[in-house]
């Protein structure tokens, strides 16, 4: 195993051996040593999930009050009539069999993809490209919808998608670490209630395992977070 960085040494150092508050986990988070550029600060929520039922395989989408300081490329698949709503709302490329084409012959150039349902069927032969790069629209990531250009939007100005891993891990980005504290707590109290909402109603006794922040090169820190406990 390769040798920690002085700086690594020195944030393990300072890191809370246990859980804390959360104003105090932000505060810690962003007083850690680190390299020049802005870091991404995320959020891991260990929760008490079977991911193998298909109810709780928790999967969606939300837009953070505060934003995450990042914006995001889109295309829209939509009728010819919502083209330019769809541009206009900060999609990079918007349309149907044309674009369609365009990702087939190799071009992959965006970070979201949205689409109204009546679009579905004329992008299904994309699956097999856009499915495991976690790229095919899908009603419960909330990028399929009725509302395109509003979609649009929203994801472009980085709107999160979430999906608990096998182990039954969430992770979301909750803000950079140049953000105001207040605004970090403000994204990260948003995001662990939206989470707390979609409780799947098997899961019995304590929901939430363990929340950490951390940014992108620094130590983790444990949150505390008292849950409730459903017998």
């Amino acid at each position: 195993m390769g040798r920690m960085s002085k700086r690594t040494t020195a944030n393990e150092k300072t890191a809370p051996t246990g859980a804390v508050p959360v104003d105090q986990a932000i505060s810690t988070v962003k007083k850690f040593k680190g390299p020049r550029f802005d870091q991404t600060v995320e959020v891991c929520m260990h929760l008490n999930l079977d991911t193998k039922q298909a109810d709780q395989a928790l999967r969606g989408s939300v837009a953070l009050p505060k934003g995450i300081g990042q914006s995001k490329r889109v295309v829209a698949f939509c009728s010819e009539d919502k083209i330019k709503a769809c541009l206009d709302a900060g999609a990079i490329k918007a349309g149907g069999e044309d674009l369609v084409a365009e990702i087939e012959k190799g071009w992959m150039d965006f970070d979201v993809a949205v689409a109204s349902p009546d679009m579905m069927r004329v992008i299904s032969k994309l699956g097999r490209v856009l499915g495991p790069k976690g790229l095919m629209p899908s009603p419960k990531a909330g990028t399929v919808t009725t509302d395109v250009p509003t979609a649009v939007q929203e994801y472009a100005a980085g709107k999160l998608e979430y999906r608990a891993d096998s182990g039954g891990n969430v992770h979301a980005v909750i803000g950079k670490m140049s953000f105001p504290e207040a605004d970090l707590k403000e994204n990260y109290e948003y995001f662990v209630q939206a989470i707390e909402k979609i409780r799947p109603s098997a899961v019995k006794g304590e929901y939430i395992k363990k929340i950490t922040i951390s940014g992108t090169m620094t130590p983790g820190v444990r949150v505390f977070h008292e849950a409730a406990v459903v017998s």
